[in-house]
């Protein structure tokens, strides 16, 4: 706040980390830091380009937690409000302060939310329905026929962020496990666009789905919007034909679209007004080499995962290199940097293997039994060990009894040791200084129930709700630095998918979060009582 940038660069870089800051810490700011944040980014807003601060509003909506935040990105162009209106939470009295401040189309998008308080969906209503209209078109939209016909979307994939990656994970995920949810697809609406080719009136989906998308500008990465062959168009404004769009929303309405549009002029005036078309779902020839959602989804989350470990490689190897002394000697404090590198590159290269397997994971066909049996209470006893230096630095104590045993379950070693090791540690991580979590290792008698590591929720997220746990932009005051890398949510649901993956399952309950793993101890025992016999059998020498 204190420069003031020099060329569109800078001030985007500006933009972003203001954004950033009040999103995830604007309650803990002062009022005059609050204030001057507002202040710089309305004196930004005519700098930065409308796709940056659309970007910037998708990246934090999730996030949208700070009231003023949300009502200064409520109160930009359409395509910006939409966006973050659109998955924004608030508190209700917070959602109440705002709707004053708000134009029609901001509250058409509220409107279109079923996850409101029922406060606020009251308050709209009372508003009247003439501040929640859209604009209508004079006449209806002169466009070709619908053509019958529709193929399964396309999930939108791919954003640069860990916390965006998180959250197509769980839509790519959504999709392999729910193949049969193409049958419920809307397939056709019709639309028309002002002549900055927003998107302001349409029929045949949730409004809220395409109200403030743009036809004039091309969308990349999977984002919602159009591609190149419409935005090249709309600047000559020529005919569209079978032009591509990605809608995001409610299933029903989301996914990938072809849609053809023309050009409409005044009659009096011949000022241009902008387009009126019509959408289908693209036929199964239309898409490319006949691929389905889930290859490209898991295709781009599998190009994501390349493009981080690559230079993380690299820079890791370097360190190396310094800290080995492989090209002659090397400064003390410069051979310490590097030793700080290589351990910070090690822990970013667990945080990525992490994301890849919650990628492969979770699936139907994934659900497969592993042979292998595994002694949960020595793998506990490693995953403490190697927990001890977290405990330390975050004043934290951990204590978990065992109750019944033996404790062997049906998995594999690695997998058993992530799933434990990850709970775990982001239970420690959003603990307070100087607390203790507490958990139980269970094992009951019968040998087909299900071996228990049930650990008390911390004071942190004591109240908090299930669906709060499992948002990867949750975080509970006073946040470790474990935290911010990955979210809580992220990790409770790879150590769900993880335990799925092996016949068990993550509960999230009142006072406690219970890891469920199949018990084994009925092969233990049969393999045992085998071993015995054939040693019994072993005929005597002489």
């Amino acid at each position: 706040m204190r420069q003031t940038p020099e060329d569109e660069r800078a001030g985007i870089a500006a933009w972003r980390q203001l954004t950033d800051i009040l999103a995830q810490r604007g309650n803990q700011l002062s009022d005059q830091d609050i204030h001057r944040s507002l202040r710089a980014l309305a004196v930004l807003r005519a700098k930065v380009p409308e796709r940056v601060r659309r970007d910037c509003a998708e990246a934090v909506a999730q996030r949208g937690r700070f009231a003023p935040l949300v009502a200064f990105y409520a109160n930009d162009v359409p395509a910006v409000s939409a966006t973050m209106l659109r998955h924004a939470k608030l508190a209700e009295a917070d959602w109440l302060a705002l709707l004053p401040s708000t134009g029609p189309m901001a509250r058409s998008v509220l409107a279109g939310r079923k996850d409101l308080p029922e406060g606020v969906r009251r308050a709209l209503v009372a508003l009247g329905a003439a501040s929640v209209a859209l604009p209508q078109p004079v006449a209806a939209p002169e466009v070709v026929p619908v053509l019958a016909g529709a193929a399964a979307p396309a999930p939108d994939t791919g954003h640069s962020q860990i916390s965006e990656l998180v959250r197509r994970i769980d839509k790519f995920q959504a999709s392999r496990a729910q193949p049969s949810a193409a049958q419920d697809l809307r397939s056709a609406f019709v639309f028309e666009t002002g002549p900055d080719g927003i998107i302001c009136w349409v029929d045949g989906i949730t409004r809220g789905a395409a109200i403030g998308l743009s036809i004039a500008e091309a969308a990349y990465g999977g984002e919602p919007g159009v591609d190149g062959v419409a935005a090249g168009a709309f600047r000559q404004r020529a005919e569209m034909v079978n032009a591509r769009m990605i809608l995001e929303g409610m299933p029903a309405d989301s996914g990938e679209w072809r849609f053809s549009a023309l050009p409409w002029f005044d009659p009096a005036t011949g000022q241009f007004c902008g387009y009126r078309g019509n959408a289908r779902r693209p036929y199964r020839n239309e898409t490319p080499y006949g691929r389905g959602a889930a290859d490209e989804a898991g295709d781009s989350i599998r190009q994501l995962i390349h493009e981080l470990r690559s230079p993380l490689n690299a820079i890791s190897g370097f360190a190396q290199i310094i800290a080995g002394q492989m090209f002659g000697p090397v400064n003390q404090s410069y051979r310490a940097m590097a030793e700080s590198i290589i351990s910070d590159a090690a822990a970013v290269q667990a945080i990525i293997d992490d994301l890849q397997t919650a990628a492969q994971s979770g699936g139907p066909g994934d659900n497969t039994t592993p042979g292998e049996i595994v002694d949960i209470d020595a793998l506990l006893r490693h995953v403490e060990a190697d927990l001890e230096p977290l405990l330390s630095d975050s004043r934290v104590d951990l204590n978990v009894s065992r109750v019944g045993g033996p404790f062997r379950v049906r998995a594999d070693d690695a997998g058993a040791r992530r799933m434990i090791g990850r709970l775990l540690t982001a239970l420690v991580d959003v603990s307070q200084a100087g607390s203790m979590v507490v958990g139980q290792l269970v094992c009951e008698p019968l040998p087909d129930d299900m071996l228990q590591l049930r650990v008390v929720r911390p004071s942190t997220i004591r109240f908090a709700t299930a669906s709060d746990l499992l948002d990867p932009g949750f975080s509970p005051e006073g946040e470790a630095p474990g935290a911010a890398i990955l979210s809580l949510g992220f990790s409770l649901r790879l150590v769900d998918s993880l335990a799925r993956g092996v016949g068990g399952r993550l509960d999230i309950e009142h006072n406690a979060l219970t890891l469920f793993l199949p018990s084994a101890n009925a092969e233990g025992e049969a393999g045992l009582d085998l071993q015995r016999g054939e040693e019994s059998r072993v005929p005597e020498k002489g």
